[in-house]
């Protein structure tokens, strides 16, 4: 993506979307960064300069009202980071309908709605959408079903943008990152440490035993990928 562009980031006020705006405001694009939590975001923005949008995406009014004041501020949009997403742990059995409805609301349906809502622009600017999935769209594990089914959706929702829409243009990628050091990674190794009666650090490193360099990656590493496929 040449500088100078609009690139829209979810979930941008921590982790890999605070990254991803960090690393596009330095390379001269303009960024809109949305979330549902004021405090995060405005920081962000006071940090790289980007426009912050407090809204929840996972219903169509709040998905609306991002695209709506992107184009409002910048009369255009050419890139979309589909990166907000949330963690309800627990086997098929113990998960309640409400952590079910919380997850695939959050991590499917608000990226399909804020699609759905781009859209139109996208195609215009021939533009450019990544998703962030993860691993657990492809190996499942233990106590992570409604994540990983979420997920998984994610990654074929990404495909079939693009299969629908890459010969007008538009292209349409997701990455899947392993465990990744954020505010998230960091409240599940915290939880898996009490659970086994170990530190936040030596959690990540039993979660990260079989990842060939022994560790979790920066939030920075995975904005890296981000940025280069938009």
């Amino acid at each position: 993506m040449t500088a100078g562009r609009v690139v829209l980031v979810t979930g941008g006020g921590t982790g890999i979307g605070a990254a991803v705006a960090g690393q596009l405001a330095a390379a001269g694009d303009r960024v809109v960064i949305c979330g549902r939590r004021a405090e995060p975001l405005h920081r962000v923005a006071e940090q790289t300069g980007a426009l912050a949008v407090v809204a929840d995406v996972g219903h169509a009014a709040g998905a609306t009202r991002v695209v709506e004041e992107t184009l409002a501020a910048f009369g255009r949009l050419d890139g979309l980071v589909l990166n907000h997403g949330i963690i309800r742990v627990g086997k098929i059995g113990e998960l309640s309908d409400q952590d079910w409805h919380d997850t695939v609301g959050v991590n499917l349906t608000g990226p399909f709605l804020l699609i759905r809502a781009a859209l139109p622009a996208l195609l215009e600017a021939r533009g450019a959408v990544v998703s962030v999935a993860s691993v657990a769209a492809l190996r499942a594990s233990e106590a992570m079903a409604a994540y990983s089914a979420s997920k998984a959706g994610l990654l074929l929702l990404a495909q079939s943008l693009a299969v629908d829409h890459g010969p007008d243009g538009l292209r349409a990628n997701a990455v899947c990152p392993g465990w990744t050091a954020t505010e998230m990674g960091d409240m599940e190794m915290a939880e898996l440490g009490e659970s086994r009666g170990i530190s936040t650090e030596d959690a990540y490193r039993l979660a990260t035993a079989m990842v060939p360099q022994r560790r979790a990656a920066s939030a920075d590493e995975v904005a890296g990928v981000i940025c280069w496929l938009l």
